[in-house]
């Protein structure tokens, strides 16, 4: 069996048994393919959560505003549970108004909408809007802090601590290129993200009627195509650091580089990850629940003769270029059944095969119910039988 079939094999095994974890998930590639001078990078298919390829994506690193990754999660989580709505009004207290770094220059005192200040953070990457919603689903920063560290264990990032939900320098808040990955992926469920996240100007009208222009700080979305949305952050710790995702053909890749030296690199480095992925591979459907495999199984004593078989789940994999003419199917069926048979029963096994080597294993389940004759059906059948 081929490394890469070995690989792969393994990876659909976490895909179909596991929630994506940076510690356990394992990449399509041996080896980073790309000459890159980023210390920390991973790239990763969002639909099925295959890694593709990564470079220390373990490694403790400060990632600056890519931070607010978890706080937008976090309240995009609140969005769904009801706990906010999108008019909810939230005044900004005067610890959010002084925040430092990139801002919306939010007026202490005065109340915005949610809807604004997720704008402002997922747009601007505004620290003050952060701290705002921050405060406003949790009372204070650090008490949002630690739902922030929980969720992290939510989704097994095992390397990624938090102290505020802005990513500022702070003594012992770090996380990794993979958990980066990992959040971007659980942040992907939101739609209404994108919504935002693919805006490339917009403007913020105050309270008082003073207007702020927000300008997306991840310039793929403008010069990158397929490119909506995701983080950007820089601090002199973390250095210039990115996570973009794009989509193209149906599938959507997720690039995270971090601590690169200057602002240009991170997106040069970014995009040429993105585009070898996207010419690399393609995301296939190889089949879906409910398909016929193609084989009726005879049914004894039932109100039918046969039923036929079909595969109780799909599959959606990655598959390099070109490899998916080296795919086939083996099933394995009983020569017969007894009903009386139910839809969806599981029967046996079809074995998914790429060049040869088992890569997955699904149930077949008889597609239809096969009751025992009536006693009208039994009656006809045996005045059948006597003629």
């Amino acid at each position: 069996m081929s490394r890469f079939v070995r690989v792969l094999a393994l990876a659909l095994a976490l895909i179909l048994l596991l929630p994506l974890s940076s510690a356990l998930a394992k990449p399509l590639e041996d080896s980073c393919p790309l000459t890159l001078t980023a210390p920390s990078v991973f790239l990763l298919e969002a639909g099925t959560g295959t890694v593709i390829f990564e470079k220390n994506g373990l490694e403790k690193r400060p990632a600056a505003s890519i931070t607010k990754l978890m706080t937008l999660l976090l309240a995009f989580e609140a969005l769904e549970q009801g706990t906010i709505t999108l008019d909810t009004p939230v005044t900004v207290s005067q610890n959010a108004a002084r925040q430092a770094g990139s801002q919306a220059f939010l007026d202490a005192g005065a109340t915005y909408r949610m809807e604004d200040l997720l704008k402002a953070t997922i747009i601007a990457s505004a620290n003050d809007a952060a701290v705002a919603i921050a405060e406003h689903l949790s009372g204070t920063e650090n008490a949002f802090a630690e739902k922030m560290n929980e969720k992290a264990q939510v989704l097994s990032l095992r390397n990624t601590h938090y102290v505020n939900c802005t990513g500022l320098p702070a003594e012992n808040q770090y996380t990794c290129a993979a958990d980066v990955a990992a959040i971007a992926h659980a942040l992907c469920a939101y739609p209404q993200y994108f919504k935002y996240s693919s805006i490339w100007m917009d403007t913020l009208t105050h309270p008082s009627g003073r207007v702020t222009d927000l300008t997306n700080t991840n310039r793929l979305v403008r010069f990158y195509d397929g490119c909506d949305g995701f983080k950007t952050g820089s601090t002199n710790e973390a250095k210039y650091c990115l996570c973009a995702t794009a989509e193209k053909s149906g599938m959507r890749l997720i690039a995270v580089v971090l601590g690169v030296p200057n602002s240009q690199t991170r997106f040069d480095e970014a995009r040429a990850m993105l585009d070898w992925g996207f010419a690399s591979y393609t995301r296939e459907e190889i089949c879906r629940p409910g398909d016929l495999i193609g084989t009726r199984i005879p049914v004894k004593l039932g109100s039918r003769e046969e039923v036929d078989a079909a595969l109780g789940s799909g599959l959606s994999m990655l598959l390099k270029t070109g490899q998916k003419k080296g795919l086939s199917f083996e099933a394995e069926l009983p020569d017969s059944l007894s009903a009386p048979v139910k839809k969806g029963q599981e029967i046996g096994t079809v074995r998914i095969l790429l060049d040869g080597a088992v890569i997955a294993t699904l149930p077949a389940v008889a597609a239809d119910d096969i009751p025992l004759p009536s006693m009208l059906d039994g009656i006809t059948r045996l005045l059948e039988n006597w003629k």
